[in-house]
This record gives C-alpha cells, sequence and structure tokens, in this order.
C-alpha cells in the first residue's frame, strides 16, 4: 500500500470514529507503530488532523471569538466589496462566519432584502434591520455558533437565492476548499448550487492549508473575494481552471 492510500484510509477512519490510536491503526494496517507515527505527523503538517497522546483526533474548529478578531481589517475589506454585488430586493444566503458577519453589518438596511443565514450571531445582528431574516434549525455547533445537521439542511433545499456569500476554513494548493468538520460539507457544496451568484468570501490567512473533508473547488463560485495576493505560478492555475478573482484591498493597502 502506498503512503498516501494509507493516509486517506487513516483519514476516513478518524472521520468515521472521532480517533485513532496508534497501536489499533498500525495492526490493522499491517505497518509498523513509527509507520503510523510518521503518517500522523504529516496529516498533522497538512492541517488534516490533530495529534494526541497515543493517536490522533478530528480536526477541532477555531473558536468564534478568536475567528473573530483574526485579520479583521481584511474582512471588513471584503465585506465592502461585497456589497457592491447586492441590489435592493434580493434573496440573500449568508453562510456561517466571521466574515460574512462583517457583510451583515453593512447590508441590513438595503431596502426589501431577504436575508437566510444558518449563523446565531448574524441573525442576532440582523434582528432588529429592515431586512426579512430567516434562520435555519438544527444542532449549534457551539464553538462557532453555526447550525448544521439534517433540519438545517432540509430547509434550505427549498430556497433559491439571487446571490450567496460563503465562507471556507482551508484552501489547499490545488484550489480545492475544505472544511476540519464533516457535519458542514453538504450546506458548504449544495447551496452555492441553489444561487444564481455565489461567492467565496476569504482572507488571505485561509490559501495554503488542508482540512479534513473537501467540500468542492474555487471554480464552483460565481467569484472569489479575497484580499490574497497570488503567485505567478497560481495566477497561471487559476486562469487555466476559469477562476473569477475579485481583489479586495484592506484600507491600509488603497
Amino acid at each position: 500500500m502506498l503512503a498516501a492510500e494509507r493516509q486517506a484510509m487513516i483519514v476516513e477512519l478518524i472521520r468515521e470514529n472521532g480517533s485513532v490510536q496508534v497501536d489499533e491503526l498500525a495492526k490493522e494496517l499491517d505497518v509498523s507503530a513509527m509507520t503510523i507515527r510518521r503518517d500522523l505527523v504529516k496529516l498533522q503538517n497538512s492541517n488534516m488532523i490533530e495529534r494526541c497522546h497515543g493517536g490522533a483526533v478530528a480536526k477541532q474548529e477555531v473558536a468564534y471569538e478568536t475567528k473573530q478578531t483574526s485579520n479583521k481589517d481584511s474582512k471588513e475589506a471584503i465585506a465592502k466589496k461585497c456589497v457592491e454585488y447586492i441590489n435592493p430586493g434580493d434573496s440573500i444566503f449568508l453562510d456561517a462566519g466571521t466574515t460574512t458577519c462583517e457583510i451583515a453589518k453593512l447590508i441590513r438596511d438595503i431596502p426589501e432584502i431577504i436575508i437566510v443565514t444558518n449563523d446565531l450571531e448574524i441573525a442576532q445582528v440582523l434582528k432588529n434591520s429592515d431586512a426579512r431574516v430567516y434562520i435555519c434549525g438544527g444542532l449549534v455547533q457551539k464553538e462557532t455558533g453555526s447550525l448544521f445537521g439534517r433540519y438545517a439542511t432540509e430547509m434550505l433545499k427549498d430556497f433559491r437565492f439571487d446571490v450567496g456569500f460563503f465562507g471556507a476554513a482551508s484552501i489547499n494548493e490545488e484550489l480545492q476548499v475544505t472544511t476540519p468538520t464533516h457535519e458542514k460539507m453538504w450546506l458548504k457544496r449544495q447551496v452555492p448550487r441553489q444561487c444564481a451568484r455565489s461567492y467565496l468570501v476569504v482572507d488571505r490567512s485561509k490559501f495554503g492549508k488542508q482540512s479534513m473533508t473537501w467540500i468542492n473547488q474555487l471554480e464552483d463560485y460565481t467569484g472569489v473575494i479575497t484580499d490574497r495576493k497570488f503567485t505567478l505560478e497560481e495566477l497561471q492555475k487559476i486562469h487555466t481552471r476559469g477562476v473569477k478573482i475579485i481583489e479586495a484591498k484592506p484600507e491600509e493597502e488603497v
């Protein structure tokens, strides 16, 4: 078995069980414990798992409070750019996240808009706005204040949106969007398809990282709104793949 195949099996076992032990993996995959430890180091360095004593666990979400203060200038600049793509009367989906929360703060008084979200903080921001607001029911992920699961996804299946804005935890070198938690996959993968226009809104810190669960690819969105400065090699790949990049500049860079 190739190392890449073995590591993919390890990731799948962690996804199914939440955690794994080195000795159990070594026995199941018929390799030495040292080989498993090297695999776990590589997977952790790729931001796909977290090592723990004697094994590994699924990558955990970053707490909302930490996200809120991280790269705040970038998120505000991205939110300002997003406003340019919203019209009075639009139906809008705002994915859970701190960047989309910044969008909510800026659009709450646009006339006759409808906003659907799976984020408790965004709903709180909008509760006294002029917008008509819907929030998905479902399981609350307490670290992030977002709602996912069967009830959220069943509700969202019936909606069609003029425009949607989506966050991401990680974008790897192959321009694939990934997330640490399997529960988020369906919503983040499916709802952009229900939008006439869909935008991935991500600051520069999200690039060059890998989480455990694949969602989709950059070309699956109408555009990617970011403050990331891409290398020539990255720009060539972006052009070849037909990805539309929309630049957002923080005020100190304007």
